[in-house]
């Protein structure tokens, strides 16, 4: 009698997908590859010219940007963006969303920075009111216990009364902090109109993560919420996405291996929160990647030939004014698509190179030693 077959392996086409991005080229990749960076990937004499091109594309169309995930979902269901897949046509989301947090959804403001938790119902805010209490409860007691300590510390004893202070003074910060959190709560909650708002913005997203037949996201729990971030940061509009797909085609036809993406959409509260861990993730007034134009392309793991290749097809786009492109020293190529496959005019151009900032010093070269001497005797 024949032994039973054993069932097929199951396998992970994304997982399968990035084996075959990570895999070993046998060979210096990423910076380390000795390749030869065109001026076409590079920024313009002019740094911030890469910048407002992008900034006056922006202002062109006048396209609306996600200030939180409420508003993603918004564009997302008037189609201003697409939902781009995990594994696409020639490419993978390779960490898109990845730095999103487990943290309750929040309306965000922008003008002020303060983003306002949103809560299902009553009783979920009335548990952040008594957590907030109970905290600030702590927090106080904390404080008489530092204070008593203190006190009867010997003022020839530094070390423990530096200690005490020290403790003290982020004592008070914490309680400081909860008062304003507080006060942010009371401000919407106890507003009417804002309160409407929040809870609108609130089912909105309730209904969004409803939606999805192949994933199961709820609102009330930290993992889930995480993922249902990282697939709202998954959206592109249209006209990025045809630059993606024909750039990861010609790379996938040629190499065998989908082209990595690492970023995509953003909204301005992500935004803000990469800032502060990524320097490239910049704070102007129109960040590229939150007008869903722009793409990052991770080539950490490509050889020289990938990387010629790659950079060959993106200068040639950027020649043919169809989009703007730059080498990242972190191992990435910034992409920002045109909407109609054309760059804005240079007056739009002009007009918004004051947005990025002032021109660029031009710093002098410093003269050697040896001239500097010569000079000073010249003059003796």
């Amino acid at each position: 009698m024949a032994p039973p077959k054993a069932a097929p392996a199951l396998v992970d086409p994304w997982k399968e997908a990035a084996l075959k991005v990570e895999e070993d080229r046998g060979e210096p990749v990423g910076r380390a590859a000795q390749v030869d960076v065109p001026n076409e990937v590079k920024h313009y004499s002019d740094n911030r010219r890469f910048l407002a091109i992008q900034i006056a594309e922006s202002r062109k169309h006048r396209l609306r940007t996600p200030h939180d995930f409420a508003e993603l979902v918004e564009q997302i269901r008037s189609r201003e963006l697409v939902e781009v897949p995990a594994l696409g046509n020639g490419y993978i989301l390779y960490g898109v969303g990845l730095s999103a947090t487990e943290d309750p959804f929040s309306h965000y403001d922008p003008a002020t920075g303060d983003s306002v938790p949103l809560f299902q119902n009553d009783a979920e805010l009335k548990q952040a009111y008594e957590e907030l209490d109970k905290s600030l409860e702590q927090l106080n007691e904390n404080g008489k216990r530092l204070s008593t300590e203190l006190r009867n510390v010997s003022r020839r004893d530094r070390d423990s009364r530096k200690r005490l202070e020290t403790e003290l003074t982020e004592n008070r910060r914490k309680i400081a902090e909860i008062k304003e959190r507080k006060k942010l709560l009371d401000s919407y909650y106890q507003t009417p109109a804002k309160r409407r708002m929040l809870e609108s913005e609130y089912r909105l997203l309730a209904e969004k993560a409803a939606e999805f037949t192949d994933a199961t996201y709820r609102l009330d729990d930290g993992p889930s919420r995480k993922a249902f971030k990282a697939r709202l940061l998954s959206g592109l509009r249209p006209a990025a996405l045809h630059v993606l797909e024909s750039v990861a085609q010609s790379y996938q036809s040629r190499f065998g291996r989908p082209l990595a993406v690492t970023s995509v959409i953003r909204t301005e509260q992500y935004q803000r929160q990469l800032s502060s861990s990524n320097p490239n993730a910049t704070l102007v007034q129109t960040p590229p990647h939150t007008t869903g134009l722009a793409f990052d392309i991770f080539y950490k793991y490509m050889g020289a030939d990938e990387q010629r290749f790659l950079m060959a097809e993106l200068g040639r786009m950027r020649q043919e004014a169809r989009i703007e492109v730059l080498r990242e020293n972190r191992d990435h190529f910034h992409v920002f698509a045109f909407m109609e496959g054309s760059r804005p005019e240079e007056r739009l151009i002009k007009a918004s190179l004051g947005i990025v900032g002032p021109e660029p010093r031009q710093t002098r070269p410093k003269a050697k030693a040896t001239s500097r001497k010569r000079a000073k005797s010249r003059r003796r």
